[in-house]
């Protein structure tokens, strides 16, 4: 048995892998794109995994023989059949010596927001998504929720909504402009027709997700239609940690609720108090590391260890140019 631990968090946009000594050193990291097997395609998304974890081992100098445990906390970890295609692929891929831990990355984030992995999370980043375990370990996250709450959402409402103050069936919103000069369009029109257009020149809808800064500013800075997408989005998502920690037995009484992701960390309480509104009891917690580390965190506890958090926290993953942005 190796002396090292792997944690991996996969996401829409980046996938980290981060191998530490049993005390917490960051040894090696790594980065691949998409993880999510829902949102490539099952080889697509393992093979992003797995370029991570090769070039995490590759900068710790070191195989995968030297692996005390490893944890995967994966968005698109969600149905039965995904656990046991990602652990079958994983131990494929890596050539693991025995299955590995895999949870959804809402259960990451708990790990990685609280000392003993117990509460819910909320995660808000490329999607939104609510899960929840209690003491006993019983886990819950729904596999779909049924409205997309992170910045896609946040995005696609507000252009859905100026290109209805565009017909005079919506009220006028500052989110226009923004929207205007993000896409160099001469009117809501032009901008319409730039997304849907069916020469090469379209603005692709990964694009969409990049506009939530934009929703977030104008709500913050009072704009009606903007504050009303985000406490929609905000309610919505808090809606499913009540229901996450009502399946886990834990509404009723206090519990942290690790509010953790991209969208989060933008300047404006908005979203995070709409949130806590709709969740009673619970406790806000915002991890003090990135989400990879919970995954280590994860993998420790499946070896046994206690890696130092103050050397987990300490440790430097990379510049913001090495790394893309999550």
């Amino acid at each position: 048995m190796g002396d090292l631990l792997l944690g991996v968090d996969g996401g829409n946009t980046t996938t980290i892998a981060v191998v530490a000594r049993i005390d917490g050193t960051v040894a090696g990291v790594g980065a691949g794109g998409c993880g999510d097997i829902h949102n490539t395609s099952p080889d697509a998304g393992l093979e992003e995994i797995r370029r991570a974890c090769t070039a995490a081992l590759a900068a710790a100098g070191a195989d995968v023989e030297a692996l005390a445990a490893a944890a995967f906390s994966l968005a698109g970890a969600d149905w039965p059949e995904d656990f046991e295609l990602l652990r079958r692929g994983l131990v494929e891929r890596l050539a693991l010596a025995e299955a590995p831990v895999v949870v959804n990355d809402t259960i990451g984030a708990i790990r990685c927001g609280t000392d003993d992995g117990v509460g819910v999370a909320v995660a808000c980043g490329t999607h939104g998504a609510a899960g929840a375990r209690n003491r006993a370990g019983e886990v819950f996250h729904f596999g779909f929720w049924p409205d997309d709450t992170g910045a896609t959402g946040l995005g696609s409402e507000a252009l859905a909504a100026i290109w209805r103050a565009e017909l005079g069936v919506g009220p006028e919103t500052s989110l226009t402009g923004r929207a205007l000069d993000r896409w160099q369009a001469a009117d809501p029109v032009a901008l319409l027709h730039a997304f849907t257009r069916l020469d090469g020149s379209r603005v692709p809808a990964t694009e969409r997700p990049l506009f939530a800064d934009a929703v977030l500013d104008e709500a913050e800075a009072g704009d009606a239609v903007a504050r009303d997408i985000v406490r929609l989005a905000g309610n919505r998502l808090g809606g499913y940690a009540r229901v996450s920690a009502e399946r886990t037995g834990q509404l009723g009484s206090p519990f942290p609720l690790v509010l953790c992701g991209g969208v989060l960390r933008h300047p404006s309480v908005l979203l995070r108090e709409s949130i806590l509104d709709s969740v009673p009891g619970a406790a806000p917690a915002y991890p003090s590391v990135e989400p990879v580390i919970g995954a280590v965190l994860l993998a420790a506890d499946a070896a046994g260890a206690r890696p130092s958090l103050d050397n987990l926290r300490e440790a430097a993953l990379s510049s913001p140019a090495e790394l893309p942005a999550r």
